[in-house]
């Protein structure tokens, strides 16, 4: 088949972006209607060895994991085995929060759309701790004071136990706040496993992987008959300048798979991704109802003013009548992009095998291409604010997050314009709504906002998906 133009120019692109970022190996491929339209390996899956990546080729998924959690708590309620609106403590009656009213109200339904009330816990370093005590790459982590010290979650019950013992604020009633929660997945496994009598990873096994004939995707890549798996990256910061370096050990979570563990190839991920273009079905099998993938795609809670949250899936209007069904992954050496377009007939995966590899920037691209646009046009574009300067004022301070993230906002009173610390980087933000903003990092606008409670004082800082909680004006 005739190359297409808009192939040559994504590629062109994508290489370019791969190269200045130093990504390892990527594989991006693209159905149209459920079939195969394009497929390409860039770089490699063992840069040592030199070996390519190809669709066979299995990469962690990091989060995507999220909605298989979501596909089988689905199968369960539609064999009348649990709904979606019960009590998490009806099967977790171990399950607590600081509030005891809080803690009967919060249902599956908030937990599969991040809306529990739990802000950013610091359990998912604990949770991965048996996996990250070899491994090199943790070693600077794992003297963080956020770290330092803590013991190992191996169990549901263990991280039932860690969360209840959390001296938190909750961000509000159960389903009035989004913020992402890895502890609330990780519990979804739970439930998983209490109701259907397997263990989570078994269960996904049995009425997901093996259905849709995805024999190529694993919890765990010592499964896989062969060698075809991307080996792990990560980066650091050597003399002065990145340096991306093998880093092979890939980080588990006994009570978090839920959340973010599986391993897949990209042509396993195109058959799971046609669950969400045609109403459940893949493969030959019917999965879901139409009426579950349904619920699964609507917009339950708002993230910022571009995106939405189902039940483990993000959503954004992409073009005119186009929506995009998304969701994002990342862990040490993972970074990757589940995307699907039901009106426009496509389904797409982005796979790499480093960690904050520039998916979002790759995936606008080929977005772009497929649509005929210009490659760098955004997902959206907001008209400038007007903000005085006196609640400029209000907005300054530090934002920490229990699981390590850390933001100051600044005022250059003189300049009138707020800027955004993270790390060793320091960017303006542009205001674009009421409390609402936007940094732009490497071309990609980021909307962030402030939250503020009934007494009109912030609260706390929105970033991407997460509320960090205020520490200091």
């Amino acid at each position: 088949m005739k190359t297409k133009a808009w192939e040559q120019t994504f590629e062109t692109f994508a290489q370019e972006l791969l190269d200045e970022l130093q990504v390892p190996g990527a594989v991006v491929a693209v159905a149209k209607d459920g079939e195969l339209i394009y497929e390409k390996g860039f770089g490699y899956r063992d840069r040592e060895a030199q070996l390519p990546p190809d669709l066979e080729t299995v990469f962690g998924i990091g989060s995507i994991t999220k909605s298989f959690t979501c596909v089988a708590i689905m199968q369960l309620q539609e064999e009348g085995k649990l709904s979606v609106h019960d009590p998490v403590v009806t099967y977790l009656p171990e399950f607590r929060t600081p509030d005891e009213e809080h803690t009967r109200k919060v249902t599956i339904h908030h937990f599969m759309t991040h809306t529990p009330g739990l802000p950013p816990l610091s359990s998912l370093i604990p949770a991965m701790l048996r996996s990250m005590q070899d491994d090199p790459a943790a070693e600077e982590l794992l003297k963080h004071p956020e770290f330092a010290e803590k013991e190992p979650i191996d169990t549901f019950e263990q991280l039932m136990a860690y969360i209840g013992d959390q001296p938190i604020e909750l961000l509000g009633p159960p389903g009035t706040e989004f913020s992402y929660s890895n502890d609330a997945f990780g519990l979804l496994g739970a439930i998983i496993e209490r109701v259907s009598g397997k263990s989570f990873e078994d269960y996904v096994k049995d009425h997901i992987l093996q259905p849709l004939g995805m024999d190529r995707s694993v919890f765990f890549v010592e499964e896989l008959d062969d060698d075809n798996h991307s080996v792990l990256y990560s980066t650091r910061e050597k003399d002065g300048a990145k340096e991306v370096y093998r880093a092979p050990i890939w980080w588990d979570s006994p009570s978090m798979r839920a959340a973010g563990f599986l391993k897949a190839s990209a042509r396993d991920m195109l058959r799971y991704a046609e669950l969400y273009r045609t109403g459940g079905i893949a493969g030959g099998s019917s999965l879901l109802t139409p009426d579950s993938v349904t619920q699964m795609v609507s917009p339950h809670a708002k993230v910022d003013a571009l995106r939405s949250y189902g039940y483990g899936l993000g959503m954004l209007s992409f073009a005119e009548g186009v929506t995009l069904i998304q969701h994002t992954g990342g862990l040490k050496g993972i970074t990757a992009h589940m995307l699907i377009l039901p009106e426009a007939g496509l389904t797409g995966i982005l796979l790499t095998n480093v960690d904050d590899a520039p998916i979002t920037e790759l995936t606008l691209g080929l977005l772009n291409s497929l649509f005929d646009r210009p490659l760098k046009t955004p997902f959206a574009t907001f008209a400038d604010y007007e903000v005085p300067l006196a609640r400029m004022k209000s907005y300054a301070g530090a934002f920490k997050s229990g699981e390590g993230d850390e933001v100051t906002i600044q005022l250059d009173e003189e300049a009138g314009q707020l800027h955004i610390q993270m790390g060793k980087e320091t960017l303006p933000l542009r205001s674009i709504g009421e409390d609402a903003f936007l940094f732009t990092r490497r071309e990609i606008d980021t909307l962030v906002r402030f939250v503020r409670n009934q007494d009109g004082e912030i609260k706390r800082f929105a970033l991407g998906s997460r509320q960090l909680p205020k520490v200091e004006s």
